[in-house]
């Protein structure tokens, strides 16, 4: 029999090693998200507004408008060496800039009319990055299967198969990214004239370079990071709440009505328990893959793909639909109360004040578009030097006009300055004489640039500083345009 013996000298046991903890990783990869098909209300809306939206954007540069002789026929055409914006009938030109900052107010103020009344309606049904995801992931679905195929198919081996697929599926992806980033150049550019070139290999650099870029970034977003722009690179969701109150309809879980939540068989009774069954079609549809049933969340883009997947399993299992629903904050808790509900209020104080600013903007905007004239004025008194006493008496202030010609013939103009008659006019590098008036020629469509001098007695003067309005008269039509300066004088 061995025995084991410590020996006396020994005043302490061994330590056992320390055994190192796991360490909790801070970071975790997002699962990525295997949308499912789905077949419903809400589904059969976002195809609609997906093909509408698609239709104008890749349709748009193609639709012609006549403007006359020598101006360009595209409907919607940003000119950049041109410096024009046209749309249909309107012209704008770069003095007339203020016309998009309208219209950029009227854009945002809408979305958050929509947000205050509707949730984040735009998110899921209107925003581009939306359209486009959903138009990638169909073409994915389309080659790979559906959510179950496709999960299989990325866990499952490098096969000739599932090679085939992704090389299809990016070819396909590539070719929408292409088209999309061509149709985008096709609004800065005569649309035919460009797809001719284009057939020909015959793009300058600066067009390529473009064509590149945005093809790049709508197949690494639409088709590479999807839901990942809404969840972490937009902005909007973490602002959008403060357009929400009590009365925005959103996607709602109806909890009062769900919980408590489980599998069921068809021999177990309902009650005691929630209609919801855990089934979690809800979430394998939603294109974020977030569980609604958690509540409102930055997530969630309010596309209602959820309600389509919860109405179908409602009618599968014989009870009434609607689980998931489009409802108020308000409205639920009346519901989960078992009060009477008050309905939708559109009108709140936010809605109203919305509504107030879409009306004043839009009303600057449509009065400033009746009386927008067709020629402009601008005047640029020199400040080297303030005034030129010349050998006569006569005091000389120099000024640059710039008259902007909005039609697409010649006009000719007749400046003066009626308030003082003692004023002379000299035009710059014409040989014109001095007079009471300068005849001034601007070319169609274009802005006609002159210099002129103008002379006047001292006595004439009101001190060192004399307010002058000088007056360009159509010589044609008679219609004139007054713009006020000052003329400056010794002290």
């Amino acid at each position: 029999m061995n025995t084991h013996h410590i020996s006396a000298d020994t005043h302490e046991l061994p330590h056992p090693p320390e055994q190192e903890k796991p360490r909790k990783a801070l970071f975790a990869n997002r699962p990525k998200a295997y949308p499912k098909w789905i077949v419903g209300r809400f589904r059969r809306m976002k195809w609609a507004v997906m093909a509408l939206l698609l239709g104008l954007y890749y349709l748009a540069p193609w639709l012609r408008w006549d403007r006359g002789p020598g101006a360009p026929d595209q409907a919607i055409l940003v000119d950049m060496p041109g410096r024009r914006l046209y749309f249909f009938f309107l012209e704008i030109w770069p003095q007339e800039v203020y016309y998009l900052t309208g219209v950029l107010i009227l854009a945002a103020v809408g979305l958050f009319l929509a947000t205050s009344l509707l949730g984040r309606v735009w998110c899921g049904f209107t925003c581009p990055q939306t359209v486009w995801t959903d138009l990638f992931l169909m073409v994915e679905r389309f080659v790979e299967g559906d959510r179950a195929q496709r999960i299989r198919l990325d866990n499952g081996p490098l096969t000739l198969n599932k090679i085939a697929r992704k090389v299809t599926k990016h070819l396909i992806w590539l070719a929408i990214a292409v088209a999309t980033g061509g149709a985008w150049i096709f609004y800065f550019n005569d649309a035919p004239t460009l797809m001719g070139d284009i057939l020909r290999f015959d793009i300058s650099p600066t067009i390529l370079f473009f064509v590149g870029l945005f093809t790049a970034t709508t197949y690494l977003l639409a088709g590479i990071v999807r839901e990942q722009v809404c969840v972490y690179m937009c902005p909007w969701p973490r602002f959008q709440a403060a357009m929400l109150d009590e009365h925005s309809t959103t996607v709602t879980y109806q909890a009062w009505r769900g919980e408590q939540r489980g599998p069921k068989r068809k021999t177990e009774s309902w009650e005691g328990r929630g209609d919801c069954i855990d089934c979690n079609q809800c979430v394998q549809v939603c294109p974020t893959g977030i569980d609604i049933r958690d509540g409102q969340q930055l997530d969630c883009i309010g596309c209602g793909l959820c309600i389509d997947a919860c109405n179908e399993v409602m009618t599968k299992i014989g009870r009434p639909g609607e689980l998931i629903t489009f409802d108020t904050q308000m409205n639920q808790t009346a519901r989960a109360a078992g009060q009477p509900t008050s309905g939708l209020h559109i009108f709140r104080p936010r809605t109203l004040i919305y509504l107030a600013v879409l009306a004043i903007v839009g009303g600057v905007m449509l009065a400033s578009l009746m009386s927008r004239s067709d020629a402009d004025l601008s005047v640029q008194r020199d400040r080297v030097p303030l005034f030129v006493q010349l050998g006569n008496g006569r005091i000389q202030n120099s000024y640059t006009l710039k008259i902007l010609n909005k039609e697409r013939a010649d006009r000719s103009f007749e400046m003066t300055i009626p308030a003082l008659p003692q004023a002379e006019l000299s035009l710059v590098g014409h040989e014109e004489e001095a007079g009471q008036a300068a005849t001034l020629t601007v070319k169609p469509d274009s802005v006609g640039s002159y210099r002129i001098h103008v002379r006047m007695p001292r006595e004439a003067l009101q001190g060192a500083s004399t307010p002058v309005s000088f007056l360009l008269r159509d010589a044609t039509t008679g219609e004139s345009y007054s713009i006020d300066t000052v003329f400056l004088g010794p002290k």
